[in-house]
């Protein structure tokens, strides 16, 4: 395989910085640092009792690898920033580890391709060799308790500074959370949900892979999804239908002891990420001549997804941040020429390029 580069402007990433904190008369507050936009929910309780009150740093990124493997030699450090600006916590969402034909779609789980992923990022955040072929790569699919959590770690080599607590593959779709060893007993009630919203309305070929945990006091939901293809009317509709869906059919397990939500949006920190496939409502030459003329907020005023929010029929209350770079979808495979958009090039789809980013939601005190 040759030239898997990673482009900023093809894989989207963020970093947050989080303050930790829930007590009397104390709102969650969000900061928000890094180019790419992020969609995030906040929402306040009032406890009679003050916690932690610590800030800490996601790392929230997205990227649709279009059904290739990683090659062993892939440098992922550019893209997680491990040189300069390390973030205590890592969540990646991949879409299309595996092509989505109907093996995949329908046969047992690939979980080969998986873990070659986690191995990668584990390199990349450990600053390590990948794992060889033949080494155990641990159980990527499995969800440690708290006290597993602790018992991993303490097996763990000494200069592991990052484990991964839980990753899910649902078909294409992958989702995978490194943390810093110093935050594992800070980190309970961690679940994962998922959604199939592909063929039929059911399979996972399309859908969400939701996971969420508590960091001290403070509830996270984060979201990878991958909604309806095609630049038809339909498909965009069927774009905010599934989103509605995975809102709706995404619960995790109750503590009532606890008081633990069961719902996406009842948490207090919420990132949805992924393939959002909404597209540029544009005719290609237009989009074309703005993507190099740099005209974003040209673009963003004909973004599918921009429309669909300013008419409510989608993500409401949802937000994200300035977006300043160019469409991410979707190029030919190494350069930074878009499929359908070169008459070159010879394809058997009209694809209009589209930014597909990472969103935030805010909910205001209630």
């Amino acid at each position: 395989m040759q030239g898997f580069n990673i482009n900023e402007s093809k894989i989207l990433k963020r970093i947050l910085s989080f303050d930790n904190s829930k007590g009397d008369n104390q709102n969650p507050s969000l900061a928000k640092k890094g180019t790419h936009s992020n969609l995030n929910h906040q929402s306040s309780q009032n406890p009679t009792t003050c916690f932690h009150h610590h800030t800490k740093k996601i790392f929230v990124g997205s990227w649709n690898v279009g059904g290739i493997e990683p090659p062993k030699n892939l440098d992922m450090e550019d893209w997680l920033e491990t040189q300069n600006n390390m973030a205590d916590i890592y969540v990646l969402g991949f879409q299309e580890i595996v092509p989505l034909n109907a093996a995949n779609v329908l046969g047992p789980q690939n979980r080969r391709v998986s873990r070659k992923w986690n191995s990668i990022i584990g390199a990349a955040l450990n600053k390590r060799m990948p794992i060889k072929k033949g080494e155990r790569t641990g159980e990527p699919q499995k969800v440690y308790p708290l006290k597993e959590q602790e018992q991993v770690c303490e097996k763990s080599d000494g200069g592991q500074d990052f484990q991964c607590i839980i990753s899910k593959q649902m078909v294409g779709m992958f989702v995978t959370i490194w943390v810093r060893r110093d935050l594992y007993r800070s980190i309970h009630h961690l679940n994962v949900s998922s959604v199939g919203c592909g063929i039929m309305g059911c399979l996972g070929n399309k859908g969400s892979i939701s996971i969420r945990f508590c960091l001290h006091e403070t509830s996270f939901c984060f979201i990878c999804s991958h909604l309806a293809s095609g630049g038809k009317e339909e498909n965009r509709r069927q774009r905010n239908i599934d989103a509605a869906e995975i809102l709706y059919r995404t619960s995790f397990p109750a503590d009532p002891l606890h008081d633990m939500p069961e719902k996406i949006i009842d948490h207090d920190r919420i990132v949805w990420l992924g393939d959002l496939n909404y597209r540029i409502y544009l005719p290609d030459f237009a989009t074309k001549s703005l993507i190099k003329r740099r005209q974003w907020e040209t673009l963003l005023k004909h973004d599918q997804l921009k429309m669909e929010l300013t008419e409510g029929h989608v993500f409401q209350g949802w937000h994200e941040g300035a977006i300043e770079f160019p469409p991410t979808y979707k190029y030919h495979p190494n350069s930074e020429d878009y499929i359908g958009c070169d008459q070159k090039q010879l394809t058997k789809k009209k694809r209009a390029p589209a930014c597909i980013s990472l969103r935030k939601r805010e909910i205001d005190d209630q």
